[in-house]
């Protein structure tokens, strides 16, 4: 295990609308608002089409070949992330989300491309005093969070 200590800094209340693309919105916000670290939760619709990671497609090979689910209709969405800096010191979301349509759900990340459908609530929350950032990791292609 590796740790380390953050303080909560600012909080804001963001309303994402039709179309948008949740992941490239949140990182483009963070960086125009100065925002290095966060945690973040989200709430809405995911447009048809919307295309998630649900996990690896040959969990064996090196490095980690995503598998995609493209959402085949609009689903409800909750979900919870991390935002902390790249390598080359940009915004980077790291958002799991579940989408449910009637008796059906999926649940992956949002990495891929995930579009709002109507309206997505999110709520983050700045992490102060961190020097966590995302390294890649060269035998999986991950970029994992050193904290």
């Amino acid at each position: 295990m590796k740790y380390s200590e953050a303080k909560q800094g600012r909080i804001f209340i963001i309303r994402l609308e039709d179309g948008e693309i949740i992941h490239e919105v949140v990182e483009q916000f963070a960086a125009e608002h100065a925002i290095r670290a966060a945690y973040l939760i989200v709430l809405g619709g995911a447009d048809k089409g919307s295309t998630l990671v649900v996990g690896p497609e040959d969990c064996d090979a090196r490095p980690v070949p995503p598998l995609t689910h493209i959402l085949d209709d609009v689903h409800e969405i909750a979900g919870t992330g991390t935002l902390f800096p790249d390598r080359n010191g940009n915004p980077m979301l790291h958002l799991h989300i579940a989408c449910g349509r009637g008796d059906h759900a999926v649940t992956g990340c949002a990495r891929t491309g995930v579009k709002i459908w109507q309206v997505c609530e999110v709520i983050l929350v700045e992490l102060l005093d961190t020097s966590a950032r995302r390294e890649l990791d060269p035998e999986t292609g991950f970029e994992l969070l050193e904290p």
